[in-house]
């Protein structure tokens, strides 16, 4: 992974930090200060949002290390799936997040139940993501096995010369 990827990713990555940390803020501003009209469970969905973007926060903070790791070379180790473990429990906290956000805005929506269909949907493949990290993992699981073997048949190789 060169330099100007690591740059960019970095920077991509503090620009949505930012931005969540700007949501939250703004969420909580809104807690204090916004009181409900009745229209809409607010509060809850404040919460929600607030908690939605601690999930977004902890995947980036888990990224950036990982992209750290993978600039230093040392990504195939076993210190990686701290972080890669971290990316998928934000995941799968971002789709319960989500199955929350779905629940308060099913009863508005009975006369078109397909709204909520269609967001149950959205969280169903929120967690496929999750799944697919999860298979990620299992890859790198493999390549550090892989690479500590590799590194046992070298000290083996290393004996014998």
């Amino acid at each position: 992974m060169g330099r100007l990827t690591v740059g960019a990713l970095r920077t991509v990555l503090v620009l949505v930090l930012a931005g969540t940390v700007f949501v939250q803020a703004l969420m909580v501003w809104a807690l204090a200060t916004d009181p409900e009209d009745g229209s809409l469970p607010l509060t809850p969905l404040r919460v929600i949002t607030i908690l939605g973007m601690v999930s977004v926060q902890v995947a980036l903070v888990c990224v950036w290390r990982l992209a750290a790791m993978v600039r230093r070379e040392t990504v195939f180790s076993h210190a990686a799936f701290r972080y890669v473990d971290g990316v998928i429990g934000a995941i799968v906290a971002a789709a319960l997040v989500w199955f929350a956000v779905t629940a308060i805005n099913a009863p508005g929506q009975r006369d078109d139940p397909g709204v909520t269909v269609i967001m149950g949907g959205v969280g169903v493949a929120i967690l496929g993501v999750a799944l697919i990290v999860l298979v990620l993992r299992m890859l790198l699981a493999q390549a550090v096995a892989r690479d500590v073997e590799a590194a046992q048949m070298q000290a083996e190789l290393d004996e014998v010369i």
